[in-house]
């Protein structure tokens, strides 16, 4: 990739994303179609430093707020919400290896400033095939076992987001110990023994490259096992202040999503004028009220997301923060989807493309039931 541009002044960003929306969105479409991993995309991103937009200052990030991320993501979310969602996880790794005082200081300026000068990708691996999410309990079935010069790692990731695309993969994993160790153990993609399996072929974003990854006695440094804990006093993987980051950057990239289609069934409600009516279908009030439903659903997005980086926003919130804007932007796209019939659902349409990343915002940790269990508890307390 080439040098990255200066990081921008606010102004200068906003002209900028602008730009970058219509560049990802002329591609969006051809990489829906492949499910090759936008390579284009992340170079465009690096040119404009925002690869490293999240990186500590100290390594020569460009140490955004959470306020500044979203304004990307939301902008890429719009273009090519598969290049948004890998942004997204490299923005929250970086975010959180800047406070993450278990990594040795080696390790977190060659990942920090690879990101930066050449716009090194990473994610954490956590999704296994018998476990599912490690979010809702379990000990991972992929073992570091300790060997005379580090670690040797064997197993399999699932739902493995950017995978051809990353540099470094932070892989959820258990030592062999008697009382396992558990967290991230650092590899970086070149390391032998990592085969990824291309079997991701999904309704939607596609284009993530979520394939799986297996670990074939894969030899890991000692001081590569980042951040773990024993399995008998464990660590959260994430505090307050990341969950929020977490909150607000993944559904602000779906709403993303439910903008584009909001604004491609106002286009085409002006444009098209059916002869037994002539005039557009815009002119006719029932649009005009699905059209209200959908920016008042957006309206209400824009509210929660403001209020969520405005700070300081509670922890205790975030999952029903995501919850609420990702229904919101889902219930919108349906509606664009309803008002625009046959041509809503046609493959010549962006529309259905749209409808179909959008439903993607479920799967994400954590889902409904659990953040609305989770709240149900915490009233009947």
């Amino acid at each position: 990739m080439s040098a990255p541009l200066p990081f921008a002044s606010p102004d200068s960003l906003a002209r900028h994303l602008d730009e970058i929306t219509q560049a990802l969105a002329a591609n969006a479409p051809l990489y829906d179609r492949s499910g090759q991993f936008p390579h284009a995309n992340f170079e465009l991103l690096h040119r404009h430093g925002l690869l490293g937009l999240a990186t500590a200052p100290s390594y020569g990030g460009g140490g955004a707020d959470l306020a500044t991320a979203r304004q990307v993501i939301s902008a890429v979310g719009k273009g090519c919400p598969a290049t948004a969602l890998i942004l997204v996880m490299q923005y929250l790794q970086h975010f959180r290896l800047a406070q993450n005082e278990r990594w040795p200081e080696h390790l977190r300026t060659r990942v920090a400033r690879d990101a930066v000068e050449n716009g090194a990708l990473i994610n954490a691996l956590r999704v296994e095939p018998e476990l599912g999410t490690p979010a809702r309990g379990g000990l991972p079935a992929t073992v570091a076992a300790r060997a005379q010069d580090g670690w040797v790692l064997n197993g399999r990731k699932i739902y493995s987001t950017g995978s051809h695309g990353l540099t470094w993969l932070v892989v959820w994993a258990r030592s062999d110990d008697a009382d396992p160790l558990v967290g991230g153990w650092l590899v970086h993609k070149d390391t032998p023994g990592i085969r990824i399996v291309d079997d991701w072929d999904h309704l939607g974003m596609r284009a993530t490259c979520s394939h799986e990854v297996q670990f074939d006695n894969v030899r890991v440094p000692l001081d590569h096992a980042v951040s773990v804990s024993p399995f008998s006093a464990p660590r959260a993987e994430l505090d307050g202040e990341a969950l929020v980051w977490m909150a607000v950057l993944l559904p602000a990239l779906y709403d993303g999503v439910a903008q584009t289609a909001r604004d491609w069934l106002v286009q085409f409600l002006k444009s098209r004028t059916p002869s037994n009516l002539g005039a557009p279908l815009a002119s006719l009030p029932r649009f005009q009220e699905v059209v209200g439903r959908i920016d008042t659903l957006l309206f209400n997005n824009r509210a929660l997301l403001d209020a969520a980086v405005a700070g300081p926003s509670s922890a205790q919130h975030a999952g029903q923060l995501k919850h609420l804007v990702s229904s919101n932007a889902i219930a919108a796209v349906e509606l664009a989807v309803q008002a625009a019939g046959n041509p809503g659902l046609s493959r010549n349409n962006p529309l259905e493309r749209h409808y179909r990343d959008v439903l993607c915002s479920r799967i994400h940790t954590p889902q409904d039931d659990a953040v609305l269990a989770a709240a149900g508890r915490l009233a009947l307390l």
